[in-house]
């Protein structure tokens, strides 16, 4: 396990050069650590540390730790593929959903999120690139989805999601960025008080933030190389 202390400041060294470079705030930009496969005991270190967002691919994963931390303080993101078998799960648990990309998981987050709790924030995740297997909505789609969700009272839609095809090259980083900071202007544009632009990884975020990134999403930077996923799917501790 890393140091998450050091590991934390020397990422938030990189966000501020980042924003320098382009005249940003640090402050504008939130920073969720990816804690996927990694031990509750890694969670913890990195809650010591001062870090509140985190982020889970896998439902009953991100729930075994929801229940181990058990503070009312930590935001928890699902940002992984949502079957619609696990929607009552995921609303159930989690605070934010950013992986959105179909009607029918939206209705289905909004119906089965329980009315004692706040409404669930969520973002839709749009596929940027020629990644067919990918997860996400189309770009042309993303309206009518926002449409949707924005009748669904149990439902907040803070804004869009995307993880770009990998690239080595800065330039194209910020051309697939800049595509998705368009699709959410124009939605701005068009009355929806969205504040959450979710893309930038540890090997782009550079990228992400000259794009206008307002929240980044870590794992790897903060936590290390990600462990094997355990047998029988039990979390570690």
């Amino acid at each position: 396990m890393t140091d998450f202390s050091l590991a934390l400041r020397q990422i938030r060294e990189r966000i501020s050069s980042a924003c320098q470079s382009v005249g940003r705030d640090p402050s504008e930009i939130a920073l969720m650590a990816v804690s996927k496969r990694h031990p509750v005991a890694a969670v913890r270190a990195a809650l010591a540390a001062g870090q509140v967002d985190f982020g889970e691919n896998f439902v009953q994963e991100g729930i075994a730790k929801i229940e181990a931390i058990g503070q009312a303080d930590v935001r928890w993101h699902f940002i992984g593929h949502l079957q619609s078998n696990k929607t009552r799960a995921a609303a159930s648990w989690f605070d934010w959903v950013q992986t959105v990309d179909r009607a029918r998981i939206a209705r289905r987050l909004n119906d089965q999120r329980p009315h004692h709790a706040d409404p669930l924030q969520v973002c839709i995740q749009v596929r940027i690139g020629e990644e067919d297997a990918k997860s996400g909505v189309d770009p042309q789609q993303v309206m009518p989805l926002a449409a949707t969700i924005r009748e669904l009272p149990r439902l907040r839609l803070r804004g869009l999601m995307a993880i770009p095809p990998p690239s080595a090259h800065a330039e194209q980083q910020r051309a697939n960025f800049r595509r998705l900071a368009e699709l959410f202007q124009s939605l701005r544009d068009g009355g929806y008080e969205l504040d959450t632009l979710s893309m930038g990884m540890s090997d782009d975020l550079e990228a992400a933030i000259a794009e206008g990134s307002t929240m980044l999403r870590i794992g790897t930077a903060l936590f290390g190389p990600r462990p094997q996923p355990p047998q029988g799917g039990v979390v570690p501790h």
